[in-house]
């Protein structure tokens, strides 16, 4: 091979989309004061719930009026209980824009049997919400995790709508700006923007939302996992920190320390600028490459964290086998630990890009993606 490797290398090599790079200098240390072994119900148990929800409120900027709870199965768990408790009570738009925002779709259109209008775009692009009816209640992505594309703003969602507006923002939490007085129920996991360990979701409902809960009642069978009522009248409980099953409370110390850090380096805002010198790190990059490029075909909605990138090198023969080849070898040379594209997604590589991520791993990573891209042309010319 012609190409000299490079001197520089990332210090942490992990740029998985989900579960995500720990915060920088984890350790399990950090840990320490877990109570593990006690119950959830503890009074130990309680407060560090309580702290939980507390601190998200606080680093997110959730307004003092919505509730945050805590629930089973991670995002899934979170957006399959505002599915399946406040969908039905009027018309439903479903907007999908990459694999995950079709699953929402399947399980509206084919589980819950919903007539649904249905906006679809293609990966690397994004649906027009203009043509969306905000009366109708709305169910879309944040950011789309597997096309590296997201809702620029909220400017299109009316302050005066009559549907609710239900967001999945997974790996937008944390590391986007998401306007709450224009969604209704958000919900992410602990594992994507502040890496925390998986399994666990997090539920974030408007007053208007609470009022849905408490005046529909769905036509389907909810459940025990999914129920947040009672009589007619929201659990309040679920968003105190009375979870509806048992949580591990190793993974509740893991993301109050990650909560701590986003606190220390300022909050909100220190978090949605580390993400975007990470993203603007890649994009530098490529910017002056005719054999790479952005899968997000606007530089308006592209995103932030999961910034997915497509060869374009018309030497190229197999798109697929090749870009499989490129993360293979990142990850042989020890440089880049699951940076393929996702497997619904076109061919290509996913590089995170979120705010537990250092910039320096970014910018040393791009040199690397060059040197392993020349190899496989070069591979690829010998077997011809």
């Amino acid at each position: 091979m012609g190409k000299t490797a490079p001197a520089a290398r990332p210090a942490n090599p992990r740029f998985s989309s989900g579960p995500c790079a720990k915060i920088p200098n984890f350790s399990l240390d950090m840990l320490a004061d877990a109570p593990l072994g006690r119950s959830h119900r503890a009074a130990i148990g309680k407060a560090k719930l309580a702290e939980a929800i507390d601190l998200t409120r606080e680093v997110l900027g959730v307004p003092a009026d919505y509730r945050i709870g805590i629930v089973p199965a991670s995002d899934t768990g979170a957006v399959e209980m505002a599915l399946w408790s406040l969908l039905g009570a009027r018309k439903v738009e479903m907007l999908a824009w990459e694999s995950f925002g079709e699953g929402w779709v399947t399980d509206v259109v084919k589980q819950l049997k919903l007539d649904a209008v249905v906006r679809k775009a293609d990966y690397g692009k994004i649906v027009d919400f203009a043509q969306v009816d905000f009366d109708n209640d709305v169910v879309f992505t944040w950011n789309g995790t597997t096309s590296g594309v997201r809702v620029p703003n909220g400017d299109a969602i009316p302050a005066n709508r009559a549907g609710l507006t239900i967001c999945d923002a997974t790996s937008a939490a944390f590391a986007m700006d998401l306007p709450f007085d224009k969604l209704d129920v958000v919900t992410f996991s602990w594992q994507k923007v502040l890496g925390g360990e998986g399994a666990h979701g997090v539920l974030i409902l408007s007053p208007r939302a609470v009022e849905r809960l408490e005046t529909h009642t769905p036509a389907w069978p909810l459940p025990k996992i999914f129920r947040m009522t009672k009589g007619g009248k929201l659990i309040e409980g679920i968003f105190k920190g009375e979870t509806i099953n048992t949580p591990s409370m190793l993974c509740v110390e893991d993301y109050l320390v990650a909560l701590k850090w986003a606190q220390s380096l300022g909050g909100r805002q220190a978090l949605v600028a580390r993400a975007a010198a990470n993203a603007k790190a890649v994009r530098d990059f490529i910017a002056g490459r005719d054999w790479i490029a952005d899968l997000a075909e606007d530089p308006a909605t592209a995103s932030t964290t999961s910034v997915c990138l497509k060869f374009t090198d018309p030497r190229i023969k197999d798109g697929a086998a090749f870009a499989k080849a490129v993360a293979k070898r990142l990850e042989k040379e020890g440089v880049a630990l699951d940076a393929g594209a996702y497997r619904d997604a076109p061919p290509g590589l996913r590089i995170w890009c979120g705010s537990t991520v250092e910039t320096a791993d970014v910018a040393a990573l791009m040199p690397w993606i060059e040197y392993a891209f020349e190899a496989e042309i070069e591979a690829q010319a010998e077997v011809a």
